[in-house]
Formats: C-alpha cells, sequence, structure tokens
C-alpha cells in the first residue's frame, strides 16, 4: 500500500506540536536543575534609560526598500578563531553547550525567550536580528558604508542578536513592533528595551505606530 506524504498542514501541527513538548521537557528540566537556560544578550537597558532613548528617536516615515539586499549586510562573520557571530550567539545563549573543532555546536540546550520553548540541537535555533536587517534598511542604513551594516548585522555589544526558536524567527520576518511582538507576553517589556536601545545606539529613525506600540510594551516593565 502507498504511504501518502504528509500535508503541509500536517507538518505544521506537528511543528506546533514539537514546540509544546519541548517548552514542556524545558520547564522540567529548568526544576530539576534549579535554573532555566537563558538567552540574555548584553546591554539592555533600564526601563528609565530605555524611555529616555526613546524619547530622543526621531519619527519619520518608512523609507523604501529599492536596492536592499541581504548581502549589503555580511554575516556572519569570524569573531574569534574557528567561531563565526552565529556560533558566538549560540554559545554565549545556551547552557551546556559543547562545540567542535570547527566551532559547531554540537550539543548543548537553548531557551528560546520568545516563546518559552527549549531546544537541544542547534539546528533548530536562529539568530534573530532584534531589529531586522530590511527594517534598519528602512530606517536609515540605506545610507551606511558595507562596514558599518557589517557592523551592524554582527553586533555583539548590544542586544541586537540573540537565539530563538527558529520558525517564531522566521514568522516575525522584518516586521516592526506596530505587527510583531514575541508570543510571549511576558518577554515584551525586554523586546521593547533591547529594540529601543539597538535603534538610539545606531541612530535609526522609527514610524510613528512602531513608537506607539513600543510605549504600549514599555509601560509593562517594572524596571
Amino acid at each position: 500500500m502507498p504511504i501518502t506524504p504528509p500535508t503541509p498542514t500536517t507538518r505544521a501541527r506537528r511543528r506546533a506540536a514539537a514546540i509544546t513538548v519541548a517548552a514542556l521537557v524545558g520547564a522540567v528540566l529548568a526544576v530539576v536543575n534549579g535554573q532555566a537556560a537563558s538567552a540574555t544578550p548584553p546591554g539592555i537597558p533600564s526601563r528609565a534609560t530605555a524611555q529616555s532613548q526613546l524619547n530622543a528617536l526621531t519619527v519619520a516615515a518608512q523609507g523604501s526598500m529599492a536596492g536592499y539586499s541581504r548581502n549589503l549586510f555580511p554575516h556572519w562573520i569570524t569573531i574569534t578563531g574557528a567561531c563565526n557571530t552565529r556560533e558566538q550567539v549560540l554559545k554565549r545563549d545556551g547552557t551546556s553547550v559543547v562545540l567542535n573543532s570547527s566551532c559547531a555546536a554540537t550539543s548543548g540546550r537553548w531557551y528560546s525567550p520568545y516563546d518559552g520553548a527549549t531546544w537541544y540541537a542547534a539546528s533548530d535555533v536562529d539568530i534573530d536580528h532584534v531589529v531586522p536587517l530590511a527594517e534598519a534598511w528602512r530606517s536609515g542604513a540605506n545610507s551606511w558604508t558595507t562596514s558599518r551594516r557589517q557592523s551592524f548585522a554582527n553586533d555583539l555589544t548590544r542586544p541586537q542578536l540573540i537565539a530563538v526558536t527558529d520558525n517564531v524567527n522566521q514568522s516575525k520576518g522584518d516586521q516592526d513592533p506596530s505587527t510583531w511582538q514575541p508570543p510571549l507576553t511576558s518577554y515584551r517589556c525586554t523586546y521593547s528595551k533591547m529594540w529601543i536601545t539597538v535603534k538610539y545606539n545606531w541612530g535609526l529613525t522609527l514610524q510613528s505606530s512602531e513608537k506607539s506600540a513600543l510605549q504600549d510594551m514599555l509601560n509593562t516593565c517594572a524596571s
């Protein structure tokens, strides 16, 4: 009897179920181990600092996508030894990460704060540009040099890069907070602070709707 291949809907349901199971397993391990793996990019400001930065950002109409290409933001670049930017973030944001001689993660545990899922294979994890490359292009990066765009795309100093569930990152695409926010509502405060400080430090503009969404998210922060 011929085997009927799974439909796209069936594959999507299996993927959703896998995310749910992974999140539950991660929660159990967090209790057993006393702590959970936690992606924590550097440079996340306090609520007060983020508010000051948001107030200082220039509100402008969204720019054109004309001429945009991800190739204009070279990534991932070599950071140290055999490790590129993606591998560096996987190591930073994971727990018990083991790297081979090529700096590829062969094992570890990654908690995705966007959706609360925990993963045990690096292939299930994307490195998200908190402010997407296309969004940066529309907000002023179109006038940058390629060297500056490369620095932005590989920024390990500010909270611009974070390890998250791959399909959650893909659902975000190049959207700003007015149309996409992390599914885990408790993380939206942190997400807004990361987005604001990245745009502030890189001198990018924001739209009125984007600013309103960020303010609403920031208002949920306790500190």
